[in-house]
Formats: C-alpha cells, sequence, structure tokens
C-alpha cells in the first residue's frame, strides 16, 4: 500500500462542501471573515504590481520587496530577522511540507502536542514518519513530557502551534518556552514553530517566538489569517545551512510561489499600515470570542469543559459522559449548524468526547442563533 492510501481526507476541508448552503452556520472551518479582507486595499495592489514582470517566473527565494517587509515585521515584534533568513512559499501549508521533505525519511519519529493541527499530521504520515504524541494542559506542552519522549524515543523534529494553538486555543507559557528551547539546544532537535495566529491576540502581553530563544526552531507564518488565504502566501525562517536546502527543495516542488501574487503582497505593505487592519481584526473577533464563550453554559450539557482563548481562532470543549461528538455531527448539519469532531486531531488514541468551535467567520448575531440550533443537539 502507498503512503498515501494511508492518509485520510481533513474532516475540515470535507466539512468546507457540506456547509456551503447559505442557511448553515458553521463553526467548523478555521476562516477568517471575509467581510473583513481588505478588498480595495488589495485591488488596488494588484494594480500597482501588476506588469511584465510581475508574470515572470522569478527567484526561488521569494519577491526581495516582500521578505524585506516580512523581515522588518517579525523583527518589530521581537523576532530579530533579516531578509537572507526567509523562503517565500505558497502558504505556510507548503512550509511545513519542505521542512519534512528536507528532514525526515520513512520511519523517521515525529513528536508533537497532542491534539494538534490535523493538516501537520497528514503531511507527517505522508512522508512515512512516526507521530508520537507529547502531553501537555491549558499552558501547553508539558517541558517533562517532552524531555521524557526525547529520551525514550529520539524524534528528529518537534511541531508545536505555541500560540493559540489550532485545535485547542491554548498558549505555550513564557516559562514553558524557555524550557523546550533549553531542550531543544541540548538534544540538537530541530523543532517547526507553526504561528499564524499570535497576532491575532484579545487579552494579555505578547510572548517572545519560540525562534528568539533557540537557534534549533524554525518559525513558520502566514499572510492567510491577518490578510487573506487566497493569496496563499506564507514564510519559512530557517538558518542559513538549512535554508539552503530547503530552498533547493521548493525548486523541485513549484519552483517558486505566484510572482503577481508575491508582488501584489509587497505593493500593499508599501501602502498600508498592516498592523492598523490587524488591531481592526483584533476588535472584531474579540467581540465573536466572547459571543462563543458567553453563549457556552446555555449551550452546552453540565460537565462539559472548555477553553479560554487569549487569542486565535478556536474554542476546544470535552463533552461528559464519553459522548461521541462525531455521531452528533449529523444532527447538527440536520439543524443548519457545524463544528469539528475532536478525533482527527489525535495523533494516536483519540478523546472522542472533544470537538472543536471556530468563532471567527461568523457574526455576533449568527453566533447567537449557532449556539442556539447547536444548543438543541448537545442538551
Amino acid at each position: 500500500m502507498t503512503r498515501v492510501a494511508t492518509v485520510a481526507s481533513s474532516p475540515v476541508r470535507d466539512l468546507l462542501a457540506l456547509t456551503a448552503r447559505p442557511e448553515v452556520i458553521s463553526f467548523a472551518g478555521g476562516l477568517p471573515a471575509p467581510e473583513l479582507f481588505d478588498l480595495d486595499g488589495l485591488r488596488a495592489a494588484f494594480d500597482r504590481a501588476l506588469s511584465r514582470r510581475s508574470l515572470q517566473y522569478a527567484p526561488t527565494e521569494g519577491d526581495a520587496d516582500l521578505r524585506a517587509h516580512v523581515a522588518s515585521r517579525m523583527t518589530a515584534r521581537g523576532l530579530p530577522t533579516a531578509a537572507a533568513d526567509l523562503l517565500v512559499t505558497t502558504g505556510s501549508q507548503q512550509a511545513l511540507t519542505l521542512v519534512v521533505t528536507a528532514l525526515l525519511e520513512p520511519g523517521s519519529v515525529v513528536a508533537v502536542e497532542e491534539p494538534t493541527y490535523l493538516a501537520a499530521l497528514q503531511a507527517f504520515r505522508l512522508a512515512g514518519a512516526r507521530v508520537v504524541p507529547v502531553a501537555g494542559d491549558e499552558h501547553g506542552v508539558d517541558p517533562a513530557a517532552l524531555a521524557d519522549v526525547i529520551d525514550r524515543e529520539r524524534p528528529e523534529l518537534l511541531y508545536l502551534v505555541p500560540t493559540f494553538a489550532n485545535p485547542t486555543g491554548r498558549t505555550l507559557t513564557a516559562e514553558r518556552r524557555a524550557e523546550v528551547a533549553a531542550l531543544a539546544d541540548r538534544h540538537d532537535l530541530w523543532v517547526v514553530e507553526d504561528d499564524p495566529y499570535s497576532e491575532l491576540r484579545y487579552r494579555g502581553a505578547e510572548l517572545p517566538a519560540l525562534a528568539a530563544l533557540s537557534p534549533k526552531v524554525l518559525h513558520l507564518g502566514s499572510f492567510s489569517k491577518i490578510g487573506a488565504p487566497g493569496l496563499r502566501l506564507g514564510w519559512l525562517r530557517a538558518p542559513a545551512e538549512l535554508l539552503r536546502t530547503l530552498v533547493i527543495v521548493k525548486q523541485a516542488a513549484d519552483l517558486h510561489t505566484s510572482t503577481v501574487d508575491q508582488a501584489a503582497a509587497a505593493a500593499y505593505l508599501d501602502a498600508h499600515d498592516l498592523a492598523e487592519h490587524v488591531r481592526s481584526l483584533r476588535g472584531a473577533y474579540r467581540e465573536r470570542r466572547d459571543a462563543l464563550v458567553a453563549a457556552l453554559p446555555s449551550t452546552v450539557p453540565d460537565g462539559t469543559r472548555w477553553s479560554d482563548p487569549d487569542g486565535g481562532m478556536f474554542v476546544w470543549l470535552t463533552l461528559p459522559d464519553g459522548v461521541d461528538t462525531a455521531q452528533l455531527l449529523p444532527a447538527a448539519l440536520a439543524r443548519d449548524v457545524a463544528f469539528v469532531p475532536g478525533a482527527p486531531f489525535y495523533a494516536t488514541t483519540p478523546d472522542r468526547a472533544t470537538m472543536r468551535l471556530s468563532f471567527t467567520t461568523n457574526t455576533v448575531a449568527e453566533i447567537a442563533e449557532g449556539m442556539r440550533r447547536l444548543g438543541g443537539v448537545l442538551r
């Protein structure tokens, strides 16, 4: 059997088709709100960027102006970065795929916090890697559990979404970040820091990126959550010795990311204050997060536990009495409301009583109605 045959389709992607009907209120996809896209600004940026040059082949590393903009933004947020440290990718998902191709062989061991981003699990399984879980709690991955996994399993790679994790919304504390970085240095362990959500913070102080604490951390970023996912623009920050290899891997994958999309993103950043746009996203999403969390006590059965995220897009629920949330999904869809069952986010033995709710796509009024429908299923 080929490795592809062992990789299941993403239930989130499958649900997108089932929830396309306009009457469905979906808490399933981790989608940004389309009405908040800066359509006029992006249209103008594409007008400025469109030229014969931007329709031509381009360097694999990416548009020089775009890399300079990204490096400047990362440095301003506390992660010193030069344009030469960056590789522009077709979304941060491709950045992860490039790392997997460069660093893993069939049978390689990858450690992940459990539960974790399911598309990352797909990438590791497609590579034929063996995925081992690391225990965590509401404060993120447990460094003591990680040290035990490193000693026992000798992983080649550790994958984390340390800030507002998908699917749990958890954030790794500053103390634990320092411990994880120290473990990476001590054991010469590559760490992937997948960081699409950290700018979407609604309360509390920003935390240092893991990549600011160790040279063994590869940092993945994206415009998908703060710009528009249809651009498919991400980036990978890596040390020079590994970046050279990753550039070759990308050459073999797609030569380079869309030239015109990169040029448009650079033109947009030339003319607009992206930080101001992000502040507007934070305001809108904070209201939506608050509305969903406030509705939970009247929506879920007694004994349900849920996360209370400081940012990001997700709330993670665990229902009582061993309920299998996958068995509740058809009834929810029949009531025109959707969520994602939690089992696919587990590398090993799933907790089938879990589920993920995304609060960003719907207005406060839609969230209230959606939670009313969901309550009719859950209660």
